[in-house]
C-alpha cells in the first residue's frame, strides 16, 4: 500500500517509526534523537512518545526516553501467531542435541532473514544473533533457501534490484551467480554456504513448509569452517534437517 493511498494511516505508522527509533542502541534517547532516527518532526516525535508513555509502551527519565517490558509483546505476537513456532523449539532442540551444533529457523523479510529461533551450541562463538536478529538473505544458508522459494517474479525482482554487498571473498555479488546458485538450491532441496557471512562459519539448510507445500520458513545447522566440506554436510546432517523439518510440518499443520 503506498503512503499516499486513503487506507494509509500515518499516525500509525509514526508511531511504529518512534517504536523502531527506541529500540536503537544503546535503548534510551533522547526526543531530539527519536525524532532524527525516526524521521519525525520534533513536534510529532512528541506527541508519539507522549502516547506511548500513556499506553506503556515507552516510559520517561529526565531527558530520556526507553521502552517498556510491554514492547516486547509486540514482537511476541508474530511469533506466537506462526503455527509452528512452537513446535520447532522442541524440534531444534531435539535436532541440537542430536547433533552437537547450531541450529536456527529463520523467515523472509524482503532482503533479509530475521531470526525466529536460534540455539547456539557451546563450542561455536556466539555472532552475537538472537531472536529478531537479521541478515542480508544471500549469505547465510537460511536465506538462500528462503529466496529459492519465491515465485519467479519475486525472484527476478529481488537479483535486479537488490544491491549485493561483499562481506567476505566468498561472498557472491553478481546477480546471475546467485540466480543460478538460487535455481540449484531449488533442485536440490537444500542450501549450502561456506564463510560467506563469516569466514569462520558454514551452514547447511532446508525449507519448513505448510500442509499446502508453502515454504513458510527454513531451519539450518551451522558449524566450523574446515571442518567439513559440503559433502560431508549432507552426510552428516541433511537427513535429520529434512526429518526435523518434516516434524514440524506435520505436528504444526496436521489441522491446517
Amino acid at each position: 500500500m503506498a503512503k499516499d493511498s486513503d487506507g494509509f494511516v500515518r499516525a500509525i505508522a509514526r508511531g511504529f517509526a518512534a517504536v523502531e527509533a527506541l529500540g536503537r542502541p544503546p535503548g534510551r534517547h533522547t526526543l531530539s534523537e527519536v525524532a532524527a532516527i525516526a524521521g519525525l518532526s520534533r513536534a510529532t516525535a512528541r506527541r508519539m512518545l507522549a502516547t506511548l508513555i500513556v499506553m506503556k509502551y515507552c516510559e520517561a527519565d529526565g531527558r530520556y526516553f526507553s521502552l517498556r517490558p510491554r514492547a516486547l509483546g509486540l514482537g511476541l505476537s508474530y511469533l506466537n501467531a506462526l503455527p509452528y513456532w512452537g513446535y520447532a523449539q522442541r524440534a531444534l532442540e531435539d535436532l541440537r542435541n542430536e547433533i552437537g551444533e547450531s541450529c536456527s529457523l529463520a523467515v523472509l523479510d524482503e532482503t533479509e532473514i530475521v531470526y525466529a529461533l536460534r540455539l547456539p551450541a557451546q563450542r561455536i562463538l556466539s555472532a552475537n544473533l538472537a531472536v529478531g536478529s537479521r541478515l542480508p538473505a544471500h549469505v547465510v544458508s537460511l536465506g538462500r533457501v528462503l529466496l529459492a522459494a519465491l515465485p519467479p517474479d519475486q525472484r527476478t525482482h529481488y537479483l535486479a534490484t537488490t544491491e549485493f554487498k561483499q562481506i567476505t571473498p566468498r561472498t557472491i555479488t553478481d546477480p546471475a551467480l546467485l540466480e543460478r546458485e538460487l535455481e540449484r538450491v531449488e533442485a536440490e532441496g537444500y542450501g549450502w554456504i561456506d564463510g560467506e557471512l563469516d569466514p569462520a562459519i558454514c551452514g547447511i539448510a532446508v525449507p519448513v513448509r505448510d500442509h499446502g507445500g508453502r515454504v513458510v520458513a527454513a531451519i539450518s545447522v551451522n558449524a566450523i569452517s574446515g571442518t567439513m566440506d559440503e559433502a560431508t554436510a549432507k552426510e552428516k546432517y541433511l537427513t535429520a534437517l529434512r526429518r526435523t523439518a518434516q516434524d514440524i510440518r506435520t505436528q504444526s499443520f496436521s489441522n491446517g
